[in-house]
């Protein structure tokens, strides 16, 4: 009998990290402990690992792999490795995923429209490593249909074989075709505005505070760094908001119904200085941030999104967490704190070096 490869949220917590990867474990653990988390379901590594024995793909890509050379000296050749990248992807995404593994990802599909009262539900395939490396593979927005649920879970596999990733497995000895991840499977948020908040002052490490950023749209803008944010400072105990910066916010990241495509849209020139949150929103973010820190019992890095189309509070969605790691590293009493030594070396294996062409 196969290993179960698939899950609601609901069925994962904290600890099931190598099963479905940091972000689906604690989206799990957010749910069972009564936050609002969009509904969704979770493919576990062992999807990924099934997909890669059971069909073709292993074998065409260590045959490509025959004719590129990953020495040491050629590394920094980084035109190379963004070619060979872009035919291991497409390798990848050539394959079809088993014929029981899609039947089971289209049902889930169907289960989650049902559980939302949507025929055609827009989802969100987010991409979810055993160890945390923010930003290394990819998210696909605004999926719609059970075809193209399963096309975009085989995309976000094939971030695997995105540049960064192939040359940091390249500088560490690692194959350079394998990289098993989790997939989240989760109901987009109609954001109006979403961004991310930290438990503690991400400036200073002062723990009475809830720092919070925001901007117009999905919260990609703020993430990316493509979008300066409003900024909230906000006092724990007193909810007193103690800073406050609205910004221009010239873009938005937004869903175009006509292209079905997420893309930058300018702002309208008299709302690029308005307040992306209200005042309830900030104090009602502070609160929920507080509950999460003390249910993690640490720091944390929240991503929120606020509904366009639901009542406040309930138009307040939680979409990630992670123990905050400026000042979290700064107080652990050893060097290594709670990484391993191979969580030390990817994270000096994805650090850039000077590019030669």
């Amino acid at each position: 009998m196969p290993e179960k490869w698939i899950y609601w949220l609901k069925e994962l917590g904290a600890g099931d990290n190598n099963i479905v990867g940091k972000k689906c474990a604690n989206l799990g653990e957010l749910t069972k402990g009564g936050f609002h988390v969009p509904p969704g379901y979770a493919l576990s590594v062992e999807a990924y690992k099934r997909f890669m024995t059971e069909t073709e793909v292993t074998d065409l890509l260590l045959e490509f792999l025959k004719t590129f050379d990953a020495d040491a000296d050629n590394i920094a050749h980084t035109m190379r490795f963004e070619k060979a990248s872009q035919e291991m992807r497409r390798i990848v995404e050539s394959i079809k995923i088993p014929p029981d593994m899609e039947e089971t990802i289209k049902n889930y599909y169907q289960e989650l429209c049902s559980i939302t009262g949507c025929v055609n539900l827009y989802v969100a395939t987010r991409s979810a490593g055993p160890v945390s490396h923010p930003g290394q593979y990819e998210t696909y927005l605004n999926v719609c249909g059970a075809n193209d649920v399963v096309t975009n879970v085989r995309r976000v596999w094939s971030s695997t074989c995105n540049t960064r990733s192939v040359i940091a497995r390249a500088r560490l000895g690692l194959p350079l075709h394998y990289d098993p991840i989790g997939v989240a499977v989760l109901t987009m948020v109609d954001a109006k505005a979403a961004g991310v908040m930290f438990t503690v002052n991400p400036v200073n490490g002062d723990e009475s505070k809830v720092a919070i950023e925001g901007s117009f749209g999905f919260g990609e803008a703020v993430v990316s760094g493509n979008v300066t944010p409003d900024r909230y400072l906000v006092d724990k105990v007193t909810l007193e908001i103690e800073e406050r910066v609205v910004s221009d916010k010239h873009t938005e990241f937004a869903y175009n119904p006509d292209t079905k495509e997420m893309e930058y849209k300018e702002v309208p020139p008299d709302q690029r200085k308005a307040p992306c949150l209200e005042d309830r929103e900030i104090i009602e973010l502070t609160k929920i941030a507080k509950k999460v820190e003390a249910h993690f019992k640490c720091a944390q890095d929240l991503e929120y999104s606020i509904s366009m189309s639901l009542p406040f509070p309930e138009n307040i969605f939680l979409v990630q967490a992670r123990p905050e790691s400026v000042w979290g590293k700064k107080k652990k009493e050893s060097v290594l704190g709670k990484k391993t030594g191979f969580d030390l070396l990817f994270e000096k294996a994805l650090t850039p070096t000077k590019i030669k062409v």
